[in-house]
């Protein structure tokens, strides 16, 4: 199976782990989104078709906002989701992990036009299939990155953990084990992790929250600040 694992470097310096989107569950998005237009292009056009020629124009002023404009406004204002990528737990970020902004947007938004060519996005297909992370030409140009929105919470959730020393010298083993606990925490139930993390005995006795305190210690032992 495809690795689809990515590891990337913030600007404050903290590694994140991402899972990328592939090129099926995008394209489910996008049709998602088409349809979604495409119903507030019809119930707007009989609206608008009352109005005649001033209607007309009303309507292709909307065509060419909603057409260019519908993902920009919300990757921008809805956390790099469109309800198409919202549905399939999708999200685009910027390469180094950030949000996504007005201008990375607009840029990969617009060279939907490039990606399209031939036709039905023939060109943004094959670029995918041979990008690493499965780029198409409007993501190389922006540098985004379109990931599974799971992976961006569990990432940010494990950046904002502190880092703190155990209360004793641990050992090799020791400390591999908190560090595996800590990258597989995001697979697992809160209940479960909670469950395990209290086996771990004095080291997470008296902690409000187990799992977490573990994290904290793995932060540290990873050399994180």
């Amino acid at each position: 199976m495809l690795d689809t694992a990515r590891r990337v470097e913030t600007p404050e310096g903290i590694e994140l782990a991402l899972e990328v989107a592939g090129p099926m569950p995008r394209a489910v998005a996008w049709t998602v989104d088409v349809f979604l237009r495409a119903i507030i292009y019809i119930c707007v056009g009989m609206l608008l078709s009352f109005f005649g020629r001033l209607g007309t124009g009303v309507f292709l002023l909307l065509l060419f906002v909603l057409e260019w404009f519908y993902p920009v406004l919300f990757e921008v204002y809805f956390g790099g989701m469109t309800p198409g990528k919202k549905m399939l737990g999708l999200r685009v970020i910027n390469d180094d992990g950030t949000p996504i902004r007005w201008a990375a947007s607009i840029i990969r938004n617009l060279v939907r036009a490039v990606d399209f060519l031939p036709m039905l996005y023939t060109l943004g297909l094959a670029c995918m299939l041979f990008n690493r992370n499965f780029k198409r030409v409007g993501d190389m140009a922006a540098g985004t990155l379109v990931v599974y929105a799971d992976s961006v919470h569990e990432a940010q959730q494990r950046a904002n953990t502190k880092a703190e020393s155990p209360p004793w010298p641990l050992t090799p083993d020791e400390q591999q084990t908190l560090v595996n606990f800590a990258e597989r925490r995001g697979q697992i139930t809160p209940e479960r992790a909670t469950e395990l993390a209290s086996a771990a005995g004095p080291l997470t006795a008296g902690a409000a929250d187990p799992a977490m305190q573990l994290e904290a210690y793995a932060n540290w032992v990873a050399g994180e600040p």
